[in-house]
């Protein structure tokens, strides 16, 4: 989401130069990459460009096809072997096959629209690009992008076709699994293969707490481009610290920010008794990390007065409680704690187990 923010935000940006720009966009990866499907970088005729479809191995040659294809207005898809001596990328810890498709964009083009409407939502959204079609059809080419309206079930702007049943029927799958994929279509009549990607919500933290502490929790969650919410006493915190808190809620009134299923929770406040409080707000929310600061015993504790006041926690509430919180890696001040945290939280909305990757047998992504 923050590479989506950034190539809009250039865009309007550079708006007055006229100048004219193109996408480029990782659509397929086979083997090692170190960036994934979805990966975008845009750049401008003059060679500006922002983004990034890999460690440095790619864009370099990536820009230079991008402004050919930007002075053609034609797009184009580039696959890239860096398993090959001879490849681009050799040595620099490329070692697959990346497919990338450069789409100079045009006023008619709904690609800066889809994208906007990505940022528009808190909701996950799809776009299917065109990687490759044979023969070309009417507003469906090389490089269009459509965008899938959830509520309505609709491709906007697609016209009707075989092909467009068959990307609703895989769009279902993608969203039952969550995961983006590449598709392939064939007919007697047209051979398609498309990228359906899935855009998740942005992350979002909800940080409950005034204390020094809550500051390197903020700067970290703003360097993520998460959605950052704050609860606590607003006397207390420094103003020009909390600049990049989107929702800022006072301790002592009812409002609370709206936790959803991408949102973790911090109870930060080291009073126990507000502690409490916020732990049973929590668990009545979908947030699947919910992180209560302070050691084990603190927590014990805890759950002994929620017990008095017959509040039983149920073996799920269990598992996304996280007391003490944070991987272990010797963190002592609050911004190594903070990183500590923020670190769980990601092992924990990827699923998996926050171990080193050296101790990894297999890819590092699935």
């Amino acid at each position: 989401m923050k590479e989506i923010k950034t190539i809009l935000d250039l865009v309007a940006e550079k708006e007055v130069s006229n100048e004219k720009y193109a996408i480029a966009q990782v659509v397929n990866v086979q083997g090692s990459s170190y960036r994934r499907e979805g990966a975008r970088m845009i750049v401008f005729e003059s060679g500006i460009f922002e983004g990034g479809i890999s460690g440095g191995c790619l864009e370099g040659d990536t820009l230079k096809r991008s402004q050919l294809a930007i002075l053609k207005q034609k797009p184009s898809l580039i696959t890239y072997d860096t398993s090959k001596e001879k490849e681009i990328g050799i040595g620099l810890g490329c070692n697959g096959i990346i497919d990338v498709l450069m789409t100079p964009i045009d006023p008619e083009s709904s690609t800066l629209e889809i994208l906007r409407k990505c940022l528009s939502e808190r909701k996950s959204h799809i776009i299917v690009t065109i990687t490759s079609i044979e023969p070309e059809i009417e507003s469906v080419k090389l490089g269009s992008s459509f965008y899938y309206n959830t509520e309505k079930e609709e491709l906007d702007d697609m016209p009707p076709s075989n092909l467009k049943t068959f990307l609703h029927n895989q769009i279902q799958e993608v969203v039952e699994r969550n995961k983006s994929c590449r598709s392939y279509f064939a007919s007697d009549e047209l051979k398609a293969s498309m990228f359906i990607e899935i855009i998740p919500a942005q992350f979002h933290i909800a940080i409950y707490g005034d204390n020094y502490d809550v500051y390197p929790m903020i700067k970290l969650a703003e360097v993520l481009d998460w959605d950052i919410s704050l609860v606590g006493n607003m006397q207390k915190l420094k103003k020009e610290k909390i600049q990049s808190v989107s929702n800022i809620y006072h301790k002592d009134f009812k409002e609370r920010p709206l936790i959803d299923g991408r949102t973790a929770v911090i109870l930060m406040a080291h009073d126990f008794k507000t502690d409490i409080k916020n732990l049973q707000e929590a668990l009545k929310s979908p947030s699947p990390y919910i992180a209560s600061l302070g050691p084990k015993k603190r927590f014990i504790k805890m759950l002994e007065k929620l017990k008095e006041r017959d509040v039983l926690l149920s073996e799920d509430d269990l598992v996304r409680i996280h007391a003490p919180s944070g991987l272990e890696i010797g963190a002592n001040t609050p911004e190594e704690i903070a990183m500590s945290i923020f670190s769980e939280i990601l092992s924990v909305f990827a699923g998996k187990s926050g171990g080193m990757l050296k101790f990894k047998s297999g890819p590092i992504h699935d």
